[in-house]
């Protein structure tokens, strides 16, 4: 299986820079996985296709202000780091630009000494460990100092930081959003639990591997990097009883699919758990855990293309995509949504 397999030619004017002024009013197709049939919607109709009893699975993690551009203490040279794991108290790892100029012992000074981090540890790809060295609360230096880490593609300056926040974002970690929910606003949510479908947040901290492309011809050689999960009790009873029920599960989001998925695998069923996935999933997978599956237009060849099309089938996942441009559908973070049921 190739990489190649999952390219498709993209009108990048399709690119969406900015996100929509109200979010439920995104575009939204929906794609029958088993017969490739699409149907045009709004995002708000997303409700018609969730029934009492469902339940709807969202991810809560929250987007710190990864992104921070500083200076090297000895050389002045500009470098931008963005901080994508915490590893233990004030030691992070972070995605380096230019990396060639950080090394060993390196210091880098954001804020004219509000915060400074300091290389302990020189890794591949532009990776690099720092501890960082501040006083006071890190959050709040961060929201000082940094902006959100925005994909590379988007190149419009974001007005509003919390259009890349989801509404329901609670527990700080991530280095990008989990971009299927920003669709969602509080409205919308109050009015499919009003219909009877049960709301349930787990979290995954998205890191790395949003940022990386697939650098391998074979798909099975890719690796992908691991990113720290939990399910809590409550949720992971209220998913056995929604399974037991003969009720659907759908997830908002790869992220909360790839949560699902690997406790699913796991376990054989859901359970309080936390730890660290690298579950890479592509056609062949066989799913254990959603019926339903949210999600934006993702990257040609990227692993999340890979996912979707294993939760229908590659040619009707490029034939959505195809169609998707000629009606001029919105493309990634912050672009319409996709409903695979």
């Amino acid at each position: 299986m190739k990489v190649s397999d999952f390219d498709y030619p993209l009108d990048e004017s399709l690119i969406a820079q900015t996100p929509i002024l109200k979010r439920d009013e995104s575009r939204l197709m929906v794609l029958n996985r088993k017969t490739g049939e699409i149907t045009h919607k709004k995002f708000y109709n997303v409700i018609d296709y969730l029934e009492p009893g469902d339940a709807l699975v969202l991810n809560d993690t929250k987007v710190i202000p990864a992104r921070l551009i500083g200076v090297k203490e000895d050389t002045k040279a500009s470098i931008e780091i963005l901080l994508l794991n915490d590893i233990e108290k004030n030691q992070w790892t972070a995605l380096c630009k230019p990396a060639k100029r950080v090394k060993l012992g390196t210091i880098i000074n954001f804020g004219n000494g509000l915060l400074k981090a300091k290389c302990i540890k020189v890794l591949p790809d532009g990776i690099r460990h720092f501890e960082l060295i501040y006083e006071g609360i890190l959050l709040e230096i961060l929201n000082k100092l940094g902006t959100m880490p925005l994909p590379p593609y988007i190149h419009e300056q974001l007005k509003d930081q919390n259009r890349y926040q989801t509404v329901y974002a609670k527990n700080i970690g991530s280095a990008a959003a989990p971009t299927a929910g920003l669709h969602f606003t509080k409205e919308l949510l109050e009015k499919i639990q009003e219909k009877g479908v049960q709301v349930l947040f787990i979290t995954l901290h998205v890191g790395l591997g949003t940022f990386r492309p697939v650098m391998v011809s074979d798909v099975k050689e890719h690796e992908m990097h691991s990113e720290y999960y939990s399910m809590s009790k409550e949720v992971a009873d209220k998913l056995n009883e929604t399974r037991k029920n003969g009720k659907k599960i759908i997830a908002v989001g790869t992220t909360s699919t790839r949560t699902l998925e690997t406790v699913a695998s796991k376990y054989n069923t859901f359970k309080e758990c936390s730890g660290n996935t690298n579950i890479f999933i592509y056609p062949g997978y066989e799913f254990k855990a959603i019926d339903g599956l949210i999600t934006n237009f993702h990257l040609p060849k990227s692993t999340l293309v890979m996912l979707v099309s294993a939760f229908s089938k590659k040619e009707y996942i490029i034939n959505a995509y195809l169609k998707a441009q000629e009606e001029r559908y919105r493309f990634f973070s912050f672009g319409d949504a996709m409903l695979i049921i």
